[in-house]
């Protein structure tokens, strides 16, 4: 985009908007399969994150809040990674998770599958600790994330350092009716 002369701005817009719909449509794929909740696969999510974040930092696009729009997957694949069996561990989660709702966080626990025998499937009993804890929050009930969003685009205005004056319309155009003002 920067090779075709588009505005900073405008790319900004777009790579925003480029970084919800892939935090949107993993996360989904997150909320819907089994086999993608499990502790590597959470790893596996917060490396790719990472390598994401890192060339943003490189196209010095970090504050166009791309970051931001995967912020609920990013929170989820640390829920994949943290201990869940404690009260200590819930009120973690409860404070860490900010940006998933109640009905994603009991999902992505609920469909927890351990990968190897160190690990134990959440129990049940965590799982309405974790409810109990955040009954109060005010939020959408919707489990999945909407991968139609738009975001609005709004178009810089920048003016030209030619003055209109100076232009020079090649008679090659046939625009011989048009006249100076």
């Amino acid at each position: 985009m920067c090779h075709h002369g588009n505005d900073p701005e405008l790319i900004k817009q777009v790579v925003k908007q480029q970084f919800y719909i892939i935090g949107a449509v993993t996360l989904n794929n997150l909320l819907l399969r089994k086999d993608m909740c499990s502790w590597s696969k959470g790893m596996q999510i917060r490396y790719n994150v990472s390598q994401l974040e890192e060339w943003l930092r490189e196209k010095n696009l970090m504050v166009c809040g791309a970051k931001e729009t995967l912020e609920p997957l990013i929170q989820a694949a640390q829920l994949l990674q943290v201990k869940k069996k404690t009260d200590e561990d819930a009120e973690a989660i409860c404070s860490m998770c900010n940006a998933l709702s109640t009905a994603q966080i009991v999902k992505v626990l609920n469909l927890y599958t351990p990968v190897n025998a160190f690990e134990e499937r959440v129990s049940v009993v965590f799982i309405r600790t974790i409810q109990n804890r955040l009954r109060d929050r005010k939020e959408s009930p919707q489990l999945l994330l909407d991968t139609k969003v738009i975001y609005p685009v709004t178009f810089p205005f920048n003016p030209s350092s030619l003055a209109l004056d100076t232009i020079q319309i090649p008679s090659s155009l046939n625009l011989s009716f048009l006249t100076r003002v």
